[in-house]
């Protein structure tokens, strides 16, 4: 039986423009791009564990607004619950930590990456917007 994994996204909005970054060379997905974010942690709430994983991988501090999307997508790795909230950035400017690269893009242009399938249901709401 798979594992589930709950995960949380930064939907990072500044002047119009969505934070979108790039997974690393050595990580599950290679290369594909994904709202910045990751694990939910024992005891944490959704919007406690993206303000740490936003301040441990790119160094800012977030205000969490609304949930974008739920989506559950099963992998090989295991089921992933995603959650991704529109965010406000506080203070910092994103560096890179754990990702390749990252691009600020309208929402319309966001469907031109390719993004984990997890991701994607929230990528067509974005962009429909």
């Amino acid at each position: 039986m798979k594992k589930d994994i709950h995960v949380v996204g930064a939907v990072i909005i500044k002047e119009n423009k969505i934070l979108c970054a790039q997974r690393g060379p050595d990580k599950s997905l290679p290369y594909l791009w994904e709202f910045p974010g990751g694990k939910i942690e024992a005891g944490e709430t959704p919007q406690d564990a993206l303000k740490r994983e936003i301040n441990e991988e790119m160094h800012c501090e977030i205000d969490i607004g609304e949930q974008v999307e739920h989506t559950v997508y099963e992998y090989d790795f295991g089921i992933v619950h995603l959650t991704t909230y529109k965010c406000k950035l506080l203070e910092g400017t994103p560096v890179l930590t754990e990702h390749a690269a990252i691009e600020w893009l309208s929402p319309k242009e966001l469907p031109s990456l390719e993004w984990a399938p997890a991701d994607i249901p929230a990528i067509e709401k974005l962009a429909a917007e």
